[in-house]
């Protein structure tokens, strides 16, 4: 072999050496490292604010914190995800009152259809010492609320038949996530719920096992879930703000300032998620429209109306907890 081509195999060698050493000092110098599991599809905007948070707690421990996006529920559904974190596997994944509520029923409320009348009465919840209360409890079950103000959407309905009143929701099968709150909720609206995981969502309609998906708009169309169910209901039934959590023994291992950076940073990406679906909201209605969707305004007092029972189905709730509720919101 001559000098020349032994030169050259000595240098790609050496880059490529050097390339490696780069890429696990990298790796090496994240010495905090949490994965994110979500149910929802990269380009949606609550993956973007995963990626934007990411980006922060990254910049804000100076490279020692790590995020992982694990979207399109990669790592299984939101009940693995929250059974895995609570033995110990460092995860975060989103989850609501509804979820929390098979730890801590009271938190149950936040989820009922119509508690607010917009995401700020729920970002009111969100701050009150009746709500910290909730958290010091649930985070005594094994789950810590890391980052909570986070705008997930408002709740809406793509049916594949006309629905206009709550008596034209009878005999459909609506799609819910796997949770007593949301299953009730569908119930007192007059539909009739049918858990099923987000990933199974949209095979499901095509096969007419269900008649349609309730969501908010981002995650119904960035699902596809119109390009089955051509009938966009505006109910509003629910005003979806979602929090971060992780396993309480998990969070109480990182160190002070990792806790503080995780926290400020995740904040600031619920602020950004905030945004984003409020700009995305009115967009994607007329995308949906342009793609042969039919958007229908309905009466939400009837809704409202229909749904009132809903709150009467949960005994082991504190009683007067609704009460409670809005005695907050109008504060």
């Amino acid at each position: 072999m001559s000098k020349k081509r032994n030169t050259l195999l000595a240098f790609a060698v050496g880059s490529i050496l050097a390339t490696v050493s780069f890429s696990n000092s990298a790796i090496a110098a994240a010495e905090y490292t949490l994965k994110v599991a979500y149910e929802n599809n990269p380009g949606e905007p609550f993956d973007k604010a995963i990626r934007e948070w990411a980006r922060l707690f990254n910049e804000q421990t100076g490279g020692k914190g790590e995020l992982i996006a694990y979207p399109s529920s990669q790592l299984g559904s939101k009940k693995d995800v929250i059974e895995q974190m609570k033995l110990g596997s460092p995860l975060i994944t989103l989850a609501d009152g509804a979820f929390f509520s098979d730890y801590v029923p009271d938190f149950g409320i936040m989820f009922g259809p119509y508690v607010g009348n917009s995401y700020k009465d729920i970002f009111k919840l969100n701050q009150s010492d009746w709500y910290k209360d909730l958290e010091n409890k649930l985070d005594a079950k094994g789950l810590h609320i890391v980052s909570k103000d986070w705008l997930y959407g408002t709740r809406h309905m793509l049916t594949t038949k006309m629905v206009t009143k709550p008596e034209d929701l009878k005999g459909l099968k609506i799609r819910v996530p796997n949770n007593r709150i949301q299953i009730e909720g569908m119930k007192a609206m007059g539909a009739t719920p049918t858990p099923l995981p987000l990933a199974e969502v949209y095979t499901s309609l095509n096969l007419k096992v269900i008649d349609g998906a309730e969501n908010p708009i981002p995650v119904l169309y960035g699902q596809k879930h119109h390009e089955a169910a051509k009938y966009l209901i505006l109910t509003g039934h629910v005003e979806n703000v979602t929090n971060l959590v992780m396993g309480s023994n998990t969070y109480k291992k990182l160190p002070p300032e990792i806790q503080t950076a995780l926290v400020n940073s995740g904040d600031q990406a619920g602020k950004y998620l905030t945004e984003l679906v409020q700009k995305e909201e009115q967009e994607l209605i007329e995308k949906m429209k342009t793609e042969g969707v039919t958007v229908v305004e309905v009466d939400r007092n009837l809704f409202r109306e229909a749904s009132k029972p809903f709150y009467t189905k949960f005994p082991e709730w504190t009683p007067g907890l609704y009460e409670k509720t809005q005695e907050i919101i109008a504060q």
